[in-house]
C-alpha cells in the first residue's frame, strides 16, 4: 500500500497528539536487580504525561494493572489514563508499537504496522510484542497497513515535512532485513510514511544494544533543526562516531536544497553498571502537548541538556527526571513512548 500516495504523513513528535502509549515495564531481564527501583520514575513519567495527552498503557493482566495503580497513586499521577489488558513481553513501546500516520481526509489516521524482532533476535521471545500494533489499532478504531519489513520507531525521527533521519548501523544492519537493499527500505519508508528524503547518519552511540537507533543520536526539534548528541572529550568512546555524524549532518541539505540547523546536545559522562557502558543520551527525550521529557544522570550537564530543549520548546515545560536506574535498562523517555498524533489537523 503506498500511504503516500493517499496523503499520508508521519507527522514531527512536536505536532499535537491525542495520545501517548505505553507498556508497563514487567521483564525482570530488562532491568536485573533493579527493576523495583525504576517503577517509581516511570510512575513519574506517566504522571507528568497524564497532565498533558491521554495515555493508554499495557499491562499484563488484572494484578499488574493493580500494582501500575499503586505507583501512579504514588506519584501524583490524574487524568485520562487507560489500561490495556495486552500482555507484552518488555516496556519498549517506542519500537514494538504501532507507528501512525495521518491525513486531511478520512480516515485521518491510519496505524502502520512493521515487523518487531527485538533488535535482530537479541531478546527473545518477542511474539507478544508483536500482537501489540494490531491490538492498539483495533482499540483506536483505525485501519491498519503493514510495513512488510523490520523496524522499530526508535530507529526514525521525521521533521513532518518530507525529512526522515535514521542511521545505517540500525537500518542497514543484516539482522534486520537483509533481503532488502539500501534503496528498496527507502522506498517503503517513502511510501509509507510520506517523506521524500531519507537523511543517514552512520554509527550509534557506545553501549546501544539496538544497534544504533537515532533517538539516541540525533532529533528534529523545528522542520529545519536537529540537535545531535556531541561528546567534547576526545578520549571517550563516543568522541571519533559523534563527530562523524556531526560532520554528516552538517552536509545534509532539506527538499529545497538548504543547510539544515544543527545544533550540539551535550553527552553525560559514562554511565556504567557492573561494568557495562549504558546508552545515556540526553537526545532520548519525548515531545509531549505540554511537557517535554528529558533523561537526566545526576551531572551538571542535565542542567545545561534542560536549558537548551527549554529555548526550543518555549510553549512546554522541559522536565527532567533521574534516569540513572531506568537506563539500566539500555533506554528511556523516547524508547518508552509511542506517541498517536491527533487528526483532522493536518
Amino acid at each position: 500500500m503506498n500511504l503516500k500516495e493517499l496523503g499520508y504523513r508521519l507527522p514531527a513528535e512536536w505536532e499535537v497528539h491525542q495520545a501517548t502509549w505505553l507498556s508497563w515495564p514487567h521483564k525482570e531481564d530488562s532491568w536485573p536487580g533493579k527493576i523495583a527501583a525504576i517503577w517509581p520514575v516511570y510512575a513519574q513519567m506517566v504522571a507528568l504525561l497524564a497532565r498533558s495527552e491521554t495515555v493508554y498503557l499495557n499491562v499484563n493482566d488484572a494484578e499488574m494493572e493493580t500494582q501500575a495503580r499503586q505507583y501512579l497513586q504514588a506519584a501524583g499521577a490524574k487524568g485520562d489514563i487507560r489500561f490495556q489488558h495486552f500482555p507484552t513481553n518488555d516496556a519498549w513501546c517506542r519500537d514494538h508499537g504501532a507507528i501512525f500516520v495521518t491525513r486531511p481526509a478520512e480516515p485521518h489516521l491510519v496505524a502502520t504496522t512493521w515487523g518487531y524482532n527485538a533488535w535482530g533476535n537479541k531478546y527473545p521471545p518477542f511474539d507478544l510484542d508483536n500482537q501489540i500494533p494490531k491490538k492498539m489499532a483495533e482499540t483506536l478504531n483505525v485501519p491498519r497497513f503493514e510495513g512488510q519489513m523490520i523496524l522499530e520507531g526508535g530507529s526514525i525521527d521525521v521533521n513532518g515535512k518530507g525529512l526522515l533521519l535514521t542511521s545505517e548501523a540500525c537500518l542497514l544492519n543484516p539482522n534486520r532485513n537483509p533481503h532488502l537493499s539500501q534503496t528498496e527500505i527507502e522506498q517503503r519508508l517513502c511510501t509509507m510514511f510520506g517523506v521524500e528524503k531519507i537523511l543517514w547518519l552512520g554509527e550509534g552511540i557506545v553501549g546501544d544494544d539496538t544497534d544504533g537507533h537515532v533517538d539516541d543520536l540525533a532529533r528534529f526539534v523545528a522542520p529545519d533543526t536537529i540537535v545531535t548528541v556531541v561528546e567534547d572529550d576526545p578520549s571517550d568512546e563516543n568522541y571519533a562516531l559523534l563527530q562523524e555524524n556531526l560532520t554528516r549532518l552538517q552536509r545534509m541539505r532539506d527538499l529545497q536544497g538548504q543547510p539544515l540547523k544543527i545544533l550540539p546536545l551535550p553527552m553525560p559522562p559514562a554511565v556504567c553498571y557492573e561494568e557495562q557502558r549504558l546508552p545515556a543520551s540526553y537526545a532520548n527525550f519525548y515531545i509531549a502537548n505540554r511537557v517535554v521529557l528529558v533523561p537526566f544522570f545526576n551531572h551538571p550537564n542535565d542542567q545545561k541538556a534542560q536549558t537548551m530543549l527549554q529555548k526550543l520548546f518555549p510553549s512546554r515545560e522541559v522536565v527532567g527526571l533521574d534516569c540513572t536506574d531506568l537506563v539500566w535498562g539500555l533506554g528511556t523517555f523516547h524508547c518508552l513512548t509511542q506517541q498517536v498524533p491527533a487528526t483532522g489537523l493536518t
